[in-house]
């Protein structure tokens, strides 16, 4: 874990320097367990060379030379001369995430020149993963389709969507799930993942997921909302891989009974799709043109108006995958990234059909030096239960 720590620090670093900046002061839990491998109350403080240090409201850490127990960020400019530590003259703060009450704060404390956005670096940053990040994916992967396998003995009949997700949360506890779903950026909650059954796929939300549901309250318009479970629809089941603190993604579609012959043909057009960025996924390719691709094949089949929901339809096919289920890149038209080795993101392309439910595929990808290796493996055509 210590070499793993450094060579985050050292691409941080490099990062820095390339935008002029002195330190780098990080606090939201994610980007501090990226560079400290774990989450504390506190500020990670990482300048531009040397070592980082730590600065902790409570210590659940071991003090250290680079450890100090603070009750204010106030004080970390005294520290700072008393380990000849300079104050930078460009500081880095989590601007995407912090309150503008905090970032205002340690803007005073630190009384530098300029500050940067470090929540955009970090962010770029884990876009590339580490063997030892990879690595814990697909520790998260196998899990991940272990519980995927037991989702049919969960089922009994006359069951509501609510309780059958109330089954699968119970087997990914078993599991090792830590429960929690972590996603960046604001108004994003949601428990352990989502559950659309039959219509409800295609009731919106405003949250920026590929498809929505009503949610059971009107404080959480997500996902699964009490739809009994009727023969002739679907169950689209997209709960987090998280069994680690590394993510993966994965979307599979059961049945209730048989389905009207058009949900397996449309069902085998979004692999169809999958197949073709299988294909054509290579370091180098923009990721734009992978939404392209996708959306273009569904215009040929007809499909366009129910290609990622009907009445909000989502403008990406895919994104990163980590710490959070939605960092990058993003896989839209918009989208200036480039392909490279390291990455992994989540590949789902699915339709939602009028009186049947939602059908499609989701799988989380890694980017090699050649093409894209699935993360995630389990039968994709949709299960019966």
């Amino acid at each position: 874990m210590e070499n793993e720590l450094e060579l985050k620090w050292r691409r941080i670093q490099q990062a820095m320097r390339q935008e002029e900046a002195d330190g780098c002061l990080l606090t939201m839990n994610m980007n501090l367990y990226y560079v400290s491998g774990q989450v504390f109350n506190g500020y990670f403080y990482l300048p531009a060379e040397g070592r980082p240090y730590w600065f902790v409201k409570r210590l659940t850490v071991p003090e250290t030379n680079q450890v100090h127990v603070i009750r204010k960020p106030e004080q970390m400019p005294e520290l700072f001369r008393d380990l000849n530590l300079a104050m930078p003259r460009k500081l880095l703060l989590e601007e995407d995430e912090l309150s503008y009450n905090e970032c205002i704060r340690l803007q005073h404390v630190f009384r530098a020149e300029a500050t940067g956005n470090a929540s955009a670096l970090i962010r770029h940053i884990r876009m590339i993963k580490t063997p030892w990040e990879i690595e814990q994916m697909r520790i998260s992967a196998r899990r991940h389709e272990a519980v995927y396998r037991e989702i049919p003995a969960c089922y009994r009949p006359g069951m509501r969507d609510v309780e059958l997700q109330i089954e699968i949360e119970k087997r990914m506890r078993m599991h090792g799930s830590l429960g929690y779903f972590r996603a960046f950026g604001s108004n994003m909650d949601i428990f352990m993942g989502s559950l659309l059954a039959g219509e409800n796929a295609g009731e919106p939300s405003p949250f920026d997921f590929a498809l929505g549901g009503t949610g059971m309250h009107a404080s959480g318009p997500l996902g699964a909302n009490g739809t009994l479970l009727e023969e002739g629809t679907t169950v689209m089941a997209d709960m987090s891989g998280n069994y680690t603190a590394y993510q993966t993604d994965m979307t599979r579609v059961f049945s209730i009974g048989k389905l009207p012959d058009r949900a397996y043909r449309v069902h085998r057009v979004a692999l169809e799709i999958q197949a073709r960025m299988e294909r054509t996924a290579k370091p180098g390719v923009p990721c734009a043109e992978l939404y392209r691709d996708a959306l273009a094949m569904a215009g040929q089949e007809g499909l366009e108006d129910c290609f990622m929901g009907t009445r909000f339809q989502a403008k990406f096919v895919g994104h990163g995958v980590g710490l959070e289920i939605n960092e990058l890149p993003v896989l839209t038209t918009r989208s200036k990234d480039i392909l490279q080795p390291g990455m992994t993101f989540a590949f789902e392309p699915k339709f939602v059909l009028a009186g049947i439910g939602a059908v499609g595929i989701e799988n989380t990808f890694l980017v090699t030096d050649s093409g894209v290796e699935k993360m995630t493996l389990l039968d994709e055509n949709i299960i019966e239960l």
